[in-house]
């Protein structure tokens, strides 16, 4: 099998984090990781004309398999989430052009992916990263976008390899609900 590239896409109007995740082998290694940083433009146009360009020169230079992105959470903000919508769709937009297929992760699934805990924080899933993949504590960015980023590649790698990442499970209990016939049928007799 031939090594994929996954670019995993963390949205935002302020900053926008991704990370490139190289796997050889069913084994995942760093490749890059970065944030897109718009704080100096005011205008909202202008932020998504830079999202799409920088996202183009990033699928240009690695030329990933897929584009892995952090489905946007619903907020109390209607503008909020709608410039984050339009954030996501600028990158989505981007990897259509290039003919990238894309697939969306919830924030929830992500972390629980990363962490195995749905409302773990931004820095125990930045720590269990640089664990799961050897990245040395320097290399570490301060913006815990970039690891936001990367953890949305990582989660991909880790539904590539599980047959059963297709089913939707909130939790263990929600597992074994949906499936309850199979781990009846799977039960050593008594």
């Amino acid at each position: 099998m031939r090594d994929q590239i996954i670019l995993g896409i963390d949205p935002g109007t302020t900053i926008m984090g991704y990370g490139l995740l190289k796997i050889t082998n069913k084994k995942p290694s760093l490749v890059a990781m970065g944030v897109i940083d718009l704080r100096k433009f005011d205008d909202h146009y202008v932020k998504l004309q830079r999202i799409f360009t920088r996202v183009l020169s990033l699928i240009d230079e690695f030329k990933p398999d897929c584009l892995a992105i952090e489905a946007p959470f619903y907020a109390k903000n209607v503008q909020s989430m709608l410039k984050l919508g339009r954030a996501q769709g600028t990158a989505m937009a981007v990897a259509l052009y290039r003919d990238i297929p894309i697939v969306e992760y919830m924030p929830l699934k992500v972390k629980m992916a990363i962490t195995g805990n749905g409302r773990a924080s931004k820095e125990q899933v930045a720590d269990m990263l640089r664990r799961y993949l050897k990245i040395p504590e320097e290399q570490m960015l301060p913006q815990l976008d970039a690891t936001d980023g990367l953890a949305v590649a990582y989660c991909h790698f880790l539904q590539m390899n599980n047959p059963i990442s297709d089913t939707p499970y909130k939790s263990w209990k929600d597992y074994i609900a949906k499936n309850e016939s199979r781990i009846r049928s799977s039960a050593p007799a008594k």
